[in-house]
């Protein structure tokens, strides 16, 4: 049985956009499908990831499985429009999918909503048996764990800077209003075994590992489980957790001993207020700058995420937001707009205050504004996140930022830079991708 796998991206992720090779790691949800597949279709499975490559319009399948965030859904249409007017059938998963499952079935034979590990390879043998359902649901008894070892070997190495990513956590306890996540995928995490996890870390090349799980902390106990069982491999791990939890000193420490280089956290706001509105009560900002000191004072580095366009923020946010990047010397900021993404608490409450301007999903890239904002207007949103990645990547900033005298940090710094770099050409290009370019899928007949 050919299968192909597919992973549209929107304008600016494209492999011709803004984001190149230095910005992207292997995208784990496709090498996990590929290894889901069950022995008994025989089958003969390719891969084809949009940020690192085109995806073949005279590509031969016997099914094409898709994925998409709510940003690529509308170009993942197109795709499935194409191939299926080609005679293929087409099954589409993931977190638009799974936060929109009738509008999909509109476009695709068959949604894959949630969790896919037990539904994905039914799917495929019904779609062998001329069987396909319209949906199918995770069942309550689905876990992660057991699962094999992705299939690294159907991409191409050269096209990322790591291929080394690694799932140990699936979903956060944490409903944060703008998270697609918790609606798409719930609010109860799963965990690997901490035995699997360590096993498959073990068969890769390389030293380094990155962990994409939205909440790597989703499950204290868990974590420390798993940080420790990884302090024998002596790797270098980066991943994503909340603000608090690396307050703790001693996890701190642990982290620092498990290999840990680099954190991904999502700050979200420099005002209070909109902490509150975004159901982000974790977050201080009082203790960023303490939190900046103790990562740093442990030899970790972080990519802080910020969000503008919350009710609380006014035109002032954006100046103080980047001044505090720079203060507590975030070590690669990264700044978005307070999206409302579908069937999201925040999408409701916009939709029923009828705040939402746009309904072209291509334009749900957290870049955007799709709403009207509360103290400022929808121009003002918009240029002032431009300016905000202008000003924190001038080089004035990024060395304002860089950690050259801090020895635990110096020597993987590289890493960090050459990413500053990339996220400079990014801010520099930004203004190229207008609405017109984000939503033209014209190139797909």
């Amino acid at each position: 049985m050919r299968i192909a796998l597919i992973s549209p991206a929107g304008a600016m992720h494209r492999y011709n956009g803004l984001f190149s090779k230095n910005l992207h790691y292997a995208p784990i949800t496709l090498m996990l499908l590929a290894a889901m597949v069950p022995p008994d279709l025989q089958p003969d499975v390719e891969i084809f990831d949009e940020t690192a490559g085109p995806i073949p319009l005279d590509l031969e399948a016997d099914v094409i499985g898709i994925t998409a965030v709510t940003g690529s859904s509308m170009r993942a249409y197109k795709y499935a429009g194409y191939f299926r007017r080609r005679g293929i059938p087409v099954i589409m998963g993931g977190p638009h999918a799974s936060l929109c499952p009738q509008e999909a079935k509109q476009h695709v034979d068959a949604v894959v909503v949630g969790l896919g590990d037990g539904s994905w390879p039914r799917a495929l043998r019904d779609a062998r048996d001329g069987k396909l359902q319209p949906f199918y649901y995770a069942a309550p008894e689905d876990t992660i764990a057991g699962r094999p070892l992705p299939r690294r070997d159907l991409l191409k190495h050269s096209r990322y800077i790591t291929m080394n990513t690694v799932e140990a956590v699936r979903g956060c306890q944490i409903n944060c209003a703008f998270c697609a996540y918790p609606a798409a995928f719930g609010r109860h995490p799963l965990t690997r075994p901490v035995p699997d996890v360590i096993a498959e870390i073990k068969s890769l090349r390389g030293k380094s590992v990155v962990f994409p799980d939205v909440n790597l902390a989703a499950n204290r106990a868990y974590l420390v489980e798993l940080l420790t069982a990884m302090i024998p491999l002596k790797k270098w791990w980066l991943g994503l957790t909340t603000s608090n939890v690396p307050l703790d000193e001693d996890l701190a420490a642990l982290f620092e001993r498990s290999g840990c280089k680099g954190l991904l956290i999502g700050f979200e706001s420099v005002n209070a207020g909109s902490q509150k509105e975004m159901r982000k009560g974790v977050n201080r900002p009082d203790q960023y700058k303490e939190l900046m000191d103790v990562l740093h004072r442990h030899g970790i580095m972080v990519m802080g995420c910020f969000a503008f366009g919350a009710d609380e923020d006014g035109p002032d946010v954006f100046e103080r937001t980047v001044r505090m990047v720079d203060e507590t010397k975030i070590d690669l900021p990264r700044y978005a707009i307070f999206t409302p993404f579908p069937n999201t608490d925040y999408y409701r409450q916009l939709e029923a205050e009828h705040r939402i301007t746009e309904h072209d999903w291509a334009l749900y890239d957290v870049e955007h504004c799709v709403f009207r904002p509360k103290q400022m207007s929808k121009q003002q949103l918009e240029d002032g996140i431009r300016w905000a990645w202008a000003q924190s990547y001038g080089w004035k900033s990024m060395f304002r930022r860089w950690q050259w005298r801090n020895p635990k940090i110096f020597w993987f710094g590289w890493f960090y830079f050459l990413v500053n770099i990339g996220y400079r050409r990014y801010a520099r290009q930004f203004e190229a991708y207008g609405a017109a370019v984000m939503t033209d899928n014209s190139d797909i007949p």
